[in-house]
Order: C-alpha cells, then structure tokens, then sequence
C-alpha cells in the first residue's frame, strides 16, 4: 500500500489552537490509528530550539532559530498509508476541513506527499 507525509503548515507563533480542535483531531487520529491508515505523527515545538544544516556550493553552515525571515512553519507530521491515492487526498480532505471548523481564524496549509519507495519506484 502507498505510504504518505502529511504536513501542517502555518504561521508561527499564532496560539494553541482551540480545545475543539484538539478534541477533533483526538477523535480522527484515533479512528484512523485503529484503522491501520495512521502509522505515527505529531505536532512540533516553534523555531526557537531548530537548527538547519545548510550545504550550499559544498560548504556547510549551522542556521540556529529563531528564523525572523520564517513566516509560515511546519507545525506537526503523519506517516499514513492507504490503499490508493485516491483515498488519501480525500482522507487529507477531511484532516482540512477539520481546522476549517474548528479554528477558521487561522490559516492552515495541510500537505500530503506520497513516500518514493527508491528510485525505480513509480508513483501510483
């Protein structure tokens, strides 16, 4: 089965979103945890403990946060797997509307990549 990243994207520093949301997001991970589609994920900590390696024209530079310059983060992750593509754009459909509900004050980019499985590897 296609295994997959989902990404939140949004701005930093905006709060903690709503108990609702929270509440939502406790009840959809956990029916698709008992499912099999939801492998591991999580939210993640601000910018202000992240640390970039950046390789550029073969030199290697250390980038400690903050990042002043960033304004949209990466605020949590999945790992998912799902029978087909098609199931997983619209589960991630449903992972959107989600925040749509529950914190429509925010804006909220909600990404999903399908995981290469090597380089001979097609995507489905």
């Amino acid at each position: 089965m296609p295994r997959f990243m989902g990404f939140v994207r949004m701005e930093e520093g905006i709060g903690m979103p709503p108990q609702s949301l929270f509440e939502a997001m406790d009840s959809y991970i956990g029916e698709r945890a008992a499912s099999g589609v939801f492998l591991d994920g999580g939210g993640l900590y601000g910018t202000e403990d992240a640390v970039n390696f950046v390789v550029r024209k073969g030199e290697l530079s250390r980038v400690d946060g903050p990042y002043a310059e960033a304004k949209e983060v990466v605020g949590g992750w999945s790992l998912l797997e799902y029978p087909s593509v098609e199931d997983a754009v619209a589960d991630q459909q449903k992972f959107a509307e989600l925040h749509a509900e529950h914190w429509p004050e925010v804006t909220v980019v909600a990404t999903l990549r399908q995981i290469s499985e090597g380089p001979d590897a097609a995507a489905d």
